[in-house]
Protein backbone atom coordinates (compact mmCIF):
# COMPACT_ATOMS: atom_id res chain seq x y z
CA UNK A 1 0.00 0.00 0.00
CA UNK A 2 1.42 3.40 -1.01
CA UNK A 3 -0.86 5.54 1.13
CA UNK A 4 0.90 8.08 3.29
CA UNK A 5 -0.19 10.72 5.83
CA UNK A 6 1.95 13.69 6.82
CA UNK A 7 0.88 15.51 10.00
CA UNK A 8 2.54 18.83 10.83
CA UNK A 9 1.73 20.16 14.31
CA UNK A 10 2.32 23.90 14.57
CA UNK A 11 2.96 23.90 18.31
CA UNK A 12 0.60 26.37 20.07
CA UNK A 13 -0.97 27.91 16.94
CA UNK A 14 -4.49 28.20 18.35
CA UNK A 15 -7.44 29.75 16.50
CA UNK A 16 -9.77 31.12 19.15
CA UNK A 17 -10.95 30.50 22.68
CA UNK A 18 -12.97 27.40 23.43
CA UNK A 19 -16.28 27.76 25.32
CA UNK A 20 -14.62 26.74 28.59
CA UNK A 21 -11.62 29.08 28.17
CA UNK A 22 -12.85 31.13 31.12
CA UNK A 23 -12.30 28.16 33.41
CA UNK A 24 -8.62 28.41 32.54
CA UNK A 25 -8.36 32.20 32.71
CA UNK A 26 -8.01 32.38 28.94
CA UNK A 27 -10.90 34.65 27.95
CA UNK A 28 -10.16 36.52 24.75
CA UNK A 29 -7.44 34.16 23.61
CA UNK A 30 -6.99 33.78 19.85
CA UNK A 31 -3.36 33.12 19.02
CA UNK A 32 -3.63 33.61 15.26
CA UNK A 33 -6.29 36.31 15.32
CA UNK A 34 -4.72 38.46 18.02
CA UNK A 35 -1.23 38.26 16.52
CA UNK A 36 -2.63 39.30 13.13
CA UNK A 37 -4.65 42.14 14.66
CA UNK A 38 -1.74 43.63 16.63
CA UNK A 39 0.66 43.07 13.77
CA UNK A 40 -1.63 44.78 11.27
CA UNK A 41 -2.00 41.55 9.29
CA UNK A 42 -0.25 38.29 8.54
CA UNK A 43 1.12 37.39 5.10
CA UNK A 44 0.37 33.66 4.73
CA UNK A 45 -0.52 33.18 1.06
CA UNK A 46 -0.13 29.40 0.95
CA UNK A 47 -2.01 28.71 4.18
CA UNK A 48 -4.61 31.16 2.88
CA UNK A 49 -5.04 29.10 -0.29
CA UNK A 50 -5.51 25.98 1.84
CA UNK A 51 -8.39 27.65 3.66
CA UNK A 52 -6.92 29.12 6.85
CA UNK A 53 -8.94 32.32 6.44
CA UNK A 54 -12.11 30.26 5.97
CA UNK A 55 -11.84 28.89 9.51
CA UNK A 56 -12.03 32.23 11.31
CA UNK A 57 -11.27 35.90 10.74
CA UNK A 58 -7.53 36.58 10.64
CA UNK A 59 -6.37 40.02 9.53
CA UNK A 60 -4.52 39.74 6.22
CA UNK A 61 -5.64 36.15 5.56
CA UNK A 62 -8.66 36.13 3.26
CA UNK A 63 -11.37 33.51 3.05
CA UNK A 64 -11.21 31.74 -0.32
CA UNK A 65 -14.26 31.06 -2.52
CA UNK A 66 -12.96 27.52 -3.08
CA UNK A 67 -9.88 26.73 -0.96
CA UNK A 68 -7.40 24.19 -2.28
CA UNK A 69 -7.72 22.22 0.94
CA UNK A 70 -10.43 21.28 3.38
CA UNK A 71 -10.71 23.32 6.55
CA UNK A 72 -12.18 23.33 10.04
CA UNK A 73 -11.15 23.52 13.66
CA UNK A 74 -10.93 20.98 16.46
CA UNK A 75 -12.06 21.13 20.11
CA UNK A 76 -10.02 19.48 22.82
CA UNK A 77 -12.13 17.08 24.86
CA UNK A 78 -9.38 16.33 27.34
CA UNK A 79 -9.12 18.62 30.32
CA UNK A 80 -6.05 20.82 30.17
CA UNK A 81 -4.17 22.77 27.56
CA UNK A 82 -0.73 21.27 27.28
CA UNK A 83 1.43 19.45 24.78
CA UNK A 84 0.86 16.00 26.23
CA UNK A 85 -2.94 16.12 26.37
CA UNK A 86 -3.17 17.67 22.90
CA UNK A 87 -0.92 15.16 21.17
CA UNK A 88 -2.34 12.19 23.07
CA UNK A 89 -5.86 13.17 22.05
CA UNK A 90 -4.84 13.31 18.38
CA UNK A 91 -3.58 9.76 18.86
CA UNK A 92 -6.83 8.56 20.42
CA UNK A 93 -6.26 9.01 24.16
CA UNK A 94 -8.65 11.42 25.87
CA UNK A 95 -7.87 12.40 29.46
CA UNK A 96 -10.90 12.63 31.73
CA UNK A 97 -8.91 14.44 34.39
CA UNK A 98 -6.18 16.97 33.79
CA UNK A 99 -2.58 16.04 34.44
CA UNK A 100 -1.45 17.66 37.71
CA UNK A 101 0.11 21.10 37.83
CA UNK A 102 1.98 22.75 40.69
CA UNK A 103 1.37 26.50 40.81
CA UNK A 104 3.13 26.70 44.22
CA UNK A 105 5.97 24.38 43.33
CA UNK A 106 6.37 20.74 44.25
CA UNK A 107 5.74 19.53 47.82
CA UNK A 108 8.67 20.05 50.20
CA UNK A 109 8.62 16.36 51.15
CA UNK A 110 9.02 15.32 47.52
CA UNK A 111 11.86 17.76 46.89
CA UNK A 112 13.70 16.42 49.92
CA UNK A 113 13.30 12.84 48.70
CA UNK A 114 14.42 13.89 45.23
CA UNK A 115 17.54 15.64 46.59
CA UNK A 116 18.42 12.51 48.51
CA UNK A 117 17.94 10.34 45.40
CA UNK A 118 20.16 12.46 43.14
CA UNK A 119 22.76 13.35 45.78
CA UNK A 120 22.39 17.10 45.24
CA UNK A 121 20.44 19.95 46.74
CA UNK A 122 18.27 21.87 44.27
CA UNK A 123 17.26 25.52 43.94
CA UNK A 124 14.15 27.15 42.54
CA UNK A 125 11.09 24.90 42.86
CA UNK A 126 8.67 27.51 41.59
CA UNK A 127 6.63 28.46 38.55
CA UNK A 128 8.85 30.38 36.16
CA UNK A 129 9.77 31.10 32.58
CA UNK A 130 12.70 28.92 31.60
CA UNK A 131 14.62 31.77 29.99
CA UNK A 132 14.01 34.03 32.99
CA UNK A 133 14.89 31.57 35.75
CA UNK A 134 18.32 30.71 34.34
CA UNK A 135 19.20 34.42 34.34
CA UNK A 136 17.95 34.79 37.92
CA UNK A 137 19.38 31.59 39.42
CA UNK A 138 22.08 30.67 36.91
CA UNK A 139 24.93 32.29 38.83
CA UNK A 140 24.01 30.47 42.06
CA UNK A 141 23.74 27.23 40.10
CA UNK A 142 27.19 27.68 38.57
CA UNK A 143 28.73 28.49 41.95
CA UNK A 144 27.04 25.65 43.88
CA UNK A 145 26.31 22.95 41.30
CA UNK A 146 22.70 22.81 42.50
CA UNK A 147 20.31 22.07 39.58
CA UNK A 148 17.43 24.51 39.03
CA UNK A 149 14.02 22.89 39.42
CA UNK A 150 10.96 24.73 38.15
CA UNK A 151 7.55 24.20 36.61
CA UNK A 152 4.92 26.16 34.66
CA UNK A 153 1.18 26.19 34.09
CA UNK A 154 1.74 22.91 32.24
CA UNK A 155 2.11 19.50 33.85
CA UNK A 156 5.91 19.55 33.87
CA UNK A 157 8.89 19.08 36.18
CA UNK A 158 11.83 20.91 34.59
CA UNK A 159 15.48 20.71 35.53
CA UNK A 160 17.88 23.33 34.20
CA UNK A 161 21.65 22.96 34.42
CA UNK A 162 24.70 24.50 32.79
CA UNK A 163 26.34 21.93 30.53
CA UNK A 164 29.79 22.76 31.95
CA UNK A 165 28.58 22.35 35.53
CA UNK A 166 26.36 19.29 35.24
CA UNK A 167 27.25 17.27 32.13
CA UNK A 168 24.41 16.24 29.85
CA UNK A 169 24.69 12.60 30.84
CA UNK A 170 24.28 13.52 34.51
CA UNK A 171 21.39 15.88 33.76
CA UNK A 172 19.62 13.10 31.90
CA UNK A 173 20.23 10.72 34.81
CA UNK A 174 18.71 13.03 37.40
CA UNK A 175 15.75 13.74 35.12
CA UNK A 176 15.15 10.01 34.67
CA UNK A 177 15.15 9.66 38.46
CA UNK A 178 12.52 12.41 38.68
CA UNK A 179 10.43 10.62 36.06
CA UNK A 180 10.49 7.42 38.09
CA UNK A 181 9.67 9.22 41.36
CA UNK A 182 6.78 11.36 40.08
CA UNK A 183 3.91 8.92 40.52
CA UNK A 184 0.26 8.96 41.61
CA UNK A 185 -0.88 12.52 42.39
CA UNK A 186 2.55 13.84 41.33
CA UNK A 187 2.49 12.10 37.95
CA UNK A 188 3.27 15.02 35.63
CA UNK A 189 3.00 14.70 31.87
CA UNK A 190 6.66 15.46 31.23
CA UNK A 191 9.98 15.77 33.00
CA UNK A 192 12.12 18.08 30.88
CA UNK A 193 15.90 18.40 30.90
CA UNK A 194 16.75 22.04 30.15
CA UNK A 195 20.52 22.41 29.58
CA UNK A 196 22.03 25.86 29.07
CA UNK A 197 25.37 27.55 28.40
CA UNK A 198 26.86 31.04 28.60
CA UNK A 199 28.13 33.42 31.23
CA UNK A 200 26.42 35.32 34.04
CA UNK A 201 23.91 37.72 32.53
CA UNK A 202 24.08 35.95 29.16
CA UNK A 203 22.92 32.42 29.82
CA UNK A 204 21.08 30.75 26.95
CA UNK A 205 19.29 27.42 26.57
CA UNK A 206 20.82 24.90 24.19
CA UNK A 207 19.09 22.53 21.79
CA UNK A 208 20.03 19.50 23.92
CA UNK A 209 16.66 19.53 25.69
CA UNK A 210 15.09 16.14 26.30
CA UNK A 211 11.55 15.27 27.43
CA UNK A 212 10.87 12.25 29.62
CA UNK A 213 7.19 11.76 28.88
CA UNK A 214 4.56 9.86 30.76
CA UNK A 215 3.62 6.66 28.93
CA UNK A 216 0.22 6.90 27.23
CA UNK A 217 -2.26 4.73 29.16
CA UNK A 218 -3.64 2.98 26.06
CA UNK A 219 -2.54 1.96 22.59
CA UNK A 220 -2.12 5.01 20.37
CA UNK A 221 -2.51 5.90 16.71
CA UNK A 222 1.18 5.41 15.98
CA UNK A 223 1.12 1.84 17.27
CA UNK A 224 -1.90 0.93 15.14
CA UNK A 225 -0.10 2.23 12.05
CA UNK A 226 3.12 0.40 12.91
CA UNK A 227 1.25 -2.86 13.55
CA UNK A 228 -0.15 -2.57 10.02
CA UNK A 229 3.44 -2.99 8.83
CA UNK A 230 3.80 0.67 7.87
CA UNK A 231 6.56 3.07 8.79
CA UNK A 232 6.01 5.74 11.44
CA UNK A 233 8.56 8.56 11.37
CA UNK A 234 8.72 11.30 13.98
CA UNK A 235 10.24 14.78 13.66
CA UNK A 236 11.07 17.10 16.56
CA UNK A 237 9.71 16.27 20.01
CA UNK A 238 7.13 13.74 18.74
CA UNK A 239 9.29 10.83 19.91
CA UNK A 240 9.52 12.28 23.42
CA UNK A 241 5.81 13.16 23.66
CA UNK A 242 4.75 9.60 22.87
CA UNK A 243 7.59 8.02 24.89
CA UNK A 244 8.81 6.37 21.68
CA UNK A 245 5.65 4.26 21.33
CA UNK A 246 4.88 3.07 17.80
CA UNK A 247 7.76 4.96 16.17
CA UNK A 248 9.97 3.30 13.56
CA UNK A 249 12.44 6.13 13.08
CA UNK A 250 12.85 9.60 14.52
CA UNK A 251 14.98 12.71 14.43
CA UNK A 252 15.26 15.60 16.87
CA UNK A 253 15.50 19.15 15.56
CA UNK A 254 16.95 22.53 16.54
CA UNK A 255 14.14 24.70 15.21
CA UNK A 256 11.18 25.02 12.88
CA UNK A 257 13.17 25.21 9.68
CA UNK A 258 15.17 22.10 10.50
CA UNK A 259 11.86 20.46 11.35
CA UNK A 260 10.61 21.24 7.84
CA UNK A 261 13.91 20.02 6.37
CA UNK A 262 13.70 16.69 8.19
CA UNK A 263 10.05 16.26 7.24
CA UNK A 264 10.99 16.77 3.59
CA UNK A 265 13.79 14.20 3.94
CA UNK A 266 11.37 11.60 5.27
CA UNK A 267 8.93 12.44 2.48
CA UNK A 268 11.57 11.65 -0.12
CA UNK A 269 12.50 8.33 1.54
CA UNK A 270 9.35 6.90 3.13
CA UNK A 271 6.80 5.71 0.61
CA UNK A 272 3.94 4.64 2.89
CA UNK A 273 2.81 5.11 6.46
CA UNK A 274 2.84 8.12 8.78
CA UNK A 275 5.20 11.07 9.12
CA UNK A 276 4.46 13.30 12.10
CA UNK A 277 6.31 16.51 12.92
CA UNK A 278 6.12 19.06 15.72
CA UNK A 279 7.41 22.57 15.03
CA UNK A 280 8.07 23.88 18.53
CA UNK A 281 9.48 27.37 17.95
CA UNK A 282 6.04 29.00 17.84
CA UNK A 283 5.47 27.93 21.43
CA UNK A 284 8.93 27.81 22.96
CA UNK A 285 10.52 30.90 21.45
CA UNK A 286 7.57 33.21 20.88
CA UNK A 287 4.34 32.23 22.63
CA UNK A 288 5.84 31.77 26.08
CA UNK A 289 7.91 34.93 25.64
CA UNK A 290 5.02 37.14 24.50
CA UNK A 291 6.93 37.88 21.30
CA UNK A 292 4.19 38.85 18.86
CA UNK A 293 6.50 39.92 16.04
CA UNK A 294 8.70 36.84 16.39
CA UNK A 295 5.62 34.60 16.31
CA UNK A 296 4.32 36.37 13.21
CA UNK A 297 7.63 36.03 11.41
CA UNK A 298 7.81 32.34 12.30
CA UNK A 299 4.34 31.78 10.84
CA UNK A 300 5.34 33.54 7.64
CA UNK A 301 8.60 31.58 7.45
CA UNK A 302 6.67 28.31 7.70
CA UNK A 303 4.21 29.46 5.05
CA UNK A 304 7.11 30.13 2.66
CA UNK A 305 8.19 26.47 2.96
CA UNK A 306 4.81 24.99 2.01
CA UNK A 307 5.54 24.92 -1.74
CA UNK A 308 8.51 22.65 -1.02
CA UNK A 309 6.19 20.27 0.84
CA UNK A 310 3.62 20.34 -1.98
CA UNK A 311 6.39 19.54 -4.48
CA UNK A 312 7.15 16.15 -2.92
CA UNK A 313 3.56 15.07 -2.22
CA UNK A 314 2.55 11.87 -3.97
CA UNK A 315 -0.92 11.39 -5.51
CA UNK A 316 -2.13 9.25 -2.57
CA UNK A 317 -0.78 11.53 0.17
CA UNK A 318 -2.80 13.37 2.79
CA UNK A 319 -1.20 16.44 4.39
CA UNK A 320 -2.72 17.59 7.69
CA UNK A 321 -1.69 20.87 9.35
CA UNK A 322 -2.93 21.47 12.87
CA UNK A 323 -1.85 22.46 16.41
CA UNK A 324 -1.95 21.02 19.93
CA UNK A 325 -3.19 24.02 21.98
CA UNK A 326 -2.85 27.81 21.97
CA UNK A 327 -0.22 30.13 23.46
CA UNK A 328 -1.49 33.62 22.74
CA UNK A 329 1.50 35.99 23.08
CA UNK A 330 -0.78 39.02 23.25
CA UNK A 331 -2.27 38.08 26.63
CA UNK A 332 -0.66 39.20 29.90
CA UNK A 333 0.51 35.73 31.00
CA UNK A 334 3.03 33.40 29.38
CA UNK A 335 1.06 30.17 29.65
CA UNK A 336 -0.69 28.00 27.07
CA UNK A 337 -4.24 29.03 26.20
CA UNK A 338 -7.37 26.88 25.95
CA UNK A 339 -8.19 27.28 22.25
CA UNK A 340 -9.56 25.51 19.24
CA UNK A 341 -6.83 24.38 16.84
CA UNK A 342 -6.91 24.78 13.06
CA UNK A 343 -7.47 21.79 10.81
CA UNK A 344 -6.22 22.04 7.23
CA UNK A 345 -6.27 18.93 5.05
CA UNK A 346 -4.85 18.69 1.56
CA UNK A 347 -4.07 15.95 -0.95
CA UNK A 348 -3.54 15.98 -4.72
CA UNK A 349 -6.56 13.70 -5.24
CA UNK A 350 -8.76 14.91 -2.36
CA UNK A 351 -11.81 17.12 -2.63
CA UNK A 352 -11.22 20.86 -2.38
CA UNK A 353 -12.98 23.39 -0.21
CA UNK A 354 -14.78 21.01 2.14
CA UNK A 355 -15.89 22.68 5.37
CA UNK A 356 -15.05 20.12 8.06
CA UNK A 357 -16.80 22.23 10.70
CA UNK A 358 -15.98 22.21 14.39
CA UNK A 359 -14.72 18.75 15.27
CA UNK A 360 -15.71 17.58 18.74
CA UNK A 361 -12.29 16.12 19.50
CA UNK A 362 -8.68 16.16 18.34
CA UNK A 363 -9.17 12.38 18.10
CA UNK A 364 -11.12 12.92 14.86
CA UNK A 365 -7.73 13.44 13.24
CA UNK A 366 -6.45 10.07 14.46
CA UNK A 367 -9.67 8.31 13.48
CA UNK A 368 -9.31 9.69 9.96
CA UNK A 369 -5.69 8.58 9.69
CA UNK A 370 -6.35 5.00 10.76
CA UNK A 371 -9.30 4.70 8.39
CA UNK A 372 -7.21 5.97 5.49
CA UNK A 373 -4.25 3.71 6.31
CA UNK A 374 -6.64 0.78 6.87
CA UNK A 375 -5.45 -0.09 10.36
CA UNK A 376 -7.42 -1.22 13.37
CA UNK A 377 -9.65 1.63 14.61
CA UNK A 378 -8.62 3.79 17.54
CA UNK A 379 -11.01 3.93 20.49
CA UNK A 380 -11.96 7.61 20.18
CA UNK A 381 -12.85 10.11 17.48
CA UNK A 382 -15.03 10.30 14.38
CA UNK A 383 -13.32 10.09 11.01
CA UNK A 384 -13.96 12.80 8.42
CA UNK A 385 -12.44 10.74 5.61
CA UNK A 386 -15.78 10.28 3.83
CA UNK A 387 -16.12 14.06 3.59
CA UNK A 388 -12.87 14.57 1.70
Amino acid sequence: MSRRVIIIVLDSVGIGEMPDAGDYGDQGSHTLGNIARLRGGLHLPFLEKLGLGNIDFITGVSAQPVPEGSFGKMSERSLGKDTTSGHWEMAGVILESALPTFPRGFPKEFIERYESAIGRKVIGNKVASGTEIIQRLGEEHVQTGKPIVYTSADSVFQVAAHENVIPLSELMRICQIAREMLTDELQVGRVIARPFLGEVGQFYRTSNRHDFALEPPRKILLEYVQERGLEVCAVGKIYDIYAGRGISDYVTTKGNMEGVDKTLEYMTKVKSGLIMANLVDFDMLYGHRNDVEGYARALEAFDERLPEIYAVLCPEDILIITADHGCDPTLPGTDHTREYVPLLVYGPTLKKGVDLGVRSSFADLGATVVEYLQTESISEGKSFLSMI
